[in-house]
C-alpha cells in the first residue's frame, strides 16, 4: 500500500551544526536517502511543542494575538508553547493554556501531532483538544520576552478567519481542520 512507509531512514553521512539557539539549532548535512540520491540539507532542529485548541459549552474558542518575528507583525494564532524537557504534550498544554490566557483545563484530549516542515525542520506539534469553563479564569504568566492577547471568539468567526486567512498558523488551521473532520457533533 502506498501509504505504508518503508521506515529507512536516510544514511547521515555528515552533519556539523552552524547555528545553536535557545529553542532551536541548525544543522548542516550531507545524507544518503532511502531512495539513492546523496544531498547537502540545513536542518534546523527544534523543541518539540503543543497548541490548544480550547473551547466552551457553547462553541466560544480562544484565539491568542500576538507578534511574530516569522512574519514581522501580529498574527492570530490557537495557543501554544514548547514542551520542557521532561514534560508531557498533555501536562505542556495545561501549563501553556494558563500562562497564556488564565484559563484552566477542565478535560483534555490529544487530537493528533503534526510536523509544521519537515523539508527543513523535526519540530514535531502535538495537537490538543481542551474544554474550558469561561467563568474560571486566573492571572496569566507570560515568558520574559512574550506578551500575548488571548479572546473567546465563536467557533463560526474562528473558522472564517481560517479560510479568508486571517488565520495562517499551521498548528492553529490543523488543529481546527481535525477537529472540524473528526471530532465535532452536529446537533
Amino acid at each position: 500500500m502506498f501509504l505504508t512507509a518503508s521506515h529507512t531512514p536516510g544514511r547521515i553521512l555528515a552533519s556539523r551544526p552552524v547555528y545553536t539557539g535557545p529553542i532551536f539549532t541548525v544543522a548542516k548535512q550531507t545524507i544518503d536517502t532511502p531512495d539513492g540520491l546523496r544531498v547537502e540539507r540545513d536542518l534546523i532542529h527544534h523543541a518539540p511543542a503543543v497548541a490548544i485548541l480550547a473551547i466552551t459549552p457553547d462553541d466560544q474558542v480562544i484565539v491568542n494575538r500576538e507578534y511574530r518575528v516569522g512574519v514581522n507583525r501580529e498574527s492570530f494564532a490557537l495557543p501554544a508553547g514548547l514542551i520542557n524537557p521532561g514534560e508531557t504534550p498533555l501536562a505542556a498544554a495545561k501549563r501553556e493554556l494558563v500562562e497564556e490566557t488564565g484559563y484552566a483545563v477542565q478535560t483534555l484530549t490529544p487530537l493528533c501531532a503534526v510536523h509544521s516542515s519537515e523539508g527543513m525542520t523535526d519540530e514535531l506539534v502535538h495537537l490538543m483538544l481542551a474544554t474550558i469553563d469561561p467563568t474560571q479564569r486566573t492571572a496569566t504568566h507570560f515568558d520574559q520576552d512574550e506578551f500575548v492577547t488571548a479572546q473567546l471568539v465563536p467557533l463560526p468567526t474562528v473558522i472564517a478567519a481560517v479560510k479568508d486567512g486571517r488565520i495562517t498558523s499551521a498548528q492553529s488551521v490543523s488543529a481546527l481542520s481535525y477537529y472540524m473532520a473528526f471530532c465535532r457533533q452536529e446537533s
